[in-house]
Order: structure tokens, then C-alpha cells, then sequence
């Protein structure tokens, strides 16, 4: 068993904690985007579309990608880790349905209170479940102060978030919105990190995908669905401008048509 080891959080710099911050930052603006267009459109089939695209774009991107990439920083000298690919992907799943549930309760109107307990619940869930699926050989546990803090700081990161999304319409109002729900989210993720105590390592073998090759997939992945949404998003705010000026356009003609006779 190796003597001295040391825990890295920041392993490769600022790199990790930057991008998982700005990836955050971007599910957020698409998340709250999405649950606007959902507020806007009276059928029921089209909100709830948009409401589960806001769901992925905040459960899946803004929270789930966001704790993965920063995970990419994280690593105990001497040791090795490794994931439970289908735990991994359990956590994902988590962090849509239960973030998605909170989104759906405000979209129908409920209070932005009661799907924050809820979403911040799963978002707590999803970090820790995704914890549990990576296998480190060593002895671990949590400081219960920060493993609370952390859950508290879930749940607020979670209402705020929800409280925006029922509140911002344009893309500047969204975009400061989502600068601090990324900063939530962040702080979230790092002080449930620091809650980690490493005790000791051993030599013993890690079953389980290497990191790299299993993070970086699954986050690409992820990542391109919310692009593919954010075209989405973006071809819709055109294509209501382009309604909006054609009504006004005939608005127009018709008042010129009146004064004219």
C-alpha cells in the first residue's frame, strides 16, 4: 500500500472546472429557452415537447455532462478509477426524469418551490449515484457538514433555476439566468467533491471503464443532442419573427386598403 497519496480535483488546471462551467452555462440558456417556447404555445402535444427538451437540455447537459466533465479532473495519486458503465448511465437517467419533473410541475403552474425539492433531490441523487459508480481502490467516505451543504445548495441551485425558467423570455434576461444557475450547479458539484475523504489506497485491481474512454463518448454524445436542440430552439424563434412581421405586413396592407377607399 502506498504511503503517501494525494487527491486532485483540478488534475489538468482550470481546464476542467472552466468547461464544465460554460458547458453548464449553455445547457442552462437552452433549458430556459425551451421552458419559454413551452409557456408560449397553447397545445399541449407542443409544450410538453418542449418541456422535455428543456428537461435534457438541463438534466442532461447543464447538470449530468457538467458533473462528468469535471470528474475529468479527478484523480488520487497512485490509484486507479474506473466507472460502472450501466451506473453511469443510470445517472443520466436520473438527472432528466427528476429535473424533467420539476420542469413539468412550473410549466403547468405550480409553484417553482415544489419542483425545486424535487429536481434538487434528483440532481443530489444524480452526483452521488454518480460517485458510487466509480470504483477507486481505496478506502473512502463523506464528510457529513459538506455532504448536507451540498444537498441544500442542490435543491436552492434547482428552484432558482426553475424560478428563472418561468420568468425569462429573452435571450439576455435567459443568458444572465444562466450564469448563475452555472455557477449553482458548479458549486454544487465541488463542494459534494470536497465532501470526499480518501483514507488510503491500496494496490488491489478496479473493474470498471477507463474514464476518458467512457466520459468523454457519453458527454460528446449528450453535447450533441443539446446542438441539435439549440438549432431547434434557434429555427423557432425565426420562424415566430418571420410569422410576426408577415401579420404585421398584413396588418399594414389592410390599413392601407382602408385609406384608401
Amino acid at each position: 500500500m502506498p504511503a503517501e497519496f494525494e487527491v486532485h480535483h483540478f488534475t489538468y488546471g482550470p481546464l476542467t472546472p472552466l468547461l464544465a462551467y460554460g458547458i453548464s452555462v449553455a445547457g442552462s440558456l437552452l433549458g430556459l429557452q425551451c421552458t419559454a417556447r413551452a409557456r408560449a404555445v397553447s397545445g399541449l402535444r407542443e409544450r410538453c415537447w418542449w418541456l422535455a427538451g428543456g428537461s435534457v437540455a438541463l438534466g442532461g447537459t447543464a447538470i449530468w455532462v457538467m458533473h462528468f466533465v469535471g470528474m475529468l479532473g479527478f484523480s488520487v495519486s497512485g490509484a486507479d478509477l474506473a466507472y460502472e458503465v450501466p451506473l453511469t448511465l443510470f445517472s443520466a437517467l436520473v438527472a432528466v426524469v427528476f429535473v424533467g419533473a420539476g420542469l413539468f410541475l412550473v410549466g403547468f403552474g405550480l409553484p417553482a418551490t415544489a419542483g425545486g425539492l424535487l429536481a434538487g433531490g434528483g440532481v443530489a441523487t444524480m452526483h452521488y449515484t454518480g460517485m458510487a459508480a466509480m470504483n477507486l481502490n481505496a478506502e473512502t467516505s463523506y464528510d457529513p457538514g459538506l455532504f448536507l451543504l451540498s444537498i441544500l445548495i442542490a435543491v436552492v441551485a434547482a428552484t432558482a433555476a426553475l424560478f428563472f425558467a418561468t420568468r425569462t423570455g429573452g435571450w439576455i434576461s435567459a443568458a444572465g439566468a444562466s450564469l448563475v444557475m452555472g455557477a449553482a450547479v458548479s458549486g454544487m458539484h465541488y463542494t459534494g467533491m470536497f465532501a470526499l475523504d480518501v483514507h488510503s489506497v491500496s494496490d488491489g485491481p478496479v473493474e470498471g471503464a477507463d474514464p476518458t474512454q467512457l466520459l468523454v463518448p457519453l458527454t460528446a454524445t449528450v453535447s450533441l443532442v443539446t446542438a441539435i436542440l439549440c438549432v431547434i430552439v434557434g429555427g423557432s424563434a425565426s420562424t415566430r419573427e418571420r410569422r410576426k412581421e408577415a401579420e404585421f405586413m398584413e396588418g399594414l396592407e389592410r390599413d392601407m386598403g382602408m385609406s384608401d377607399h
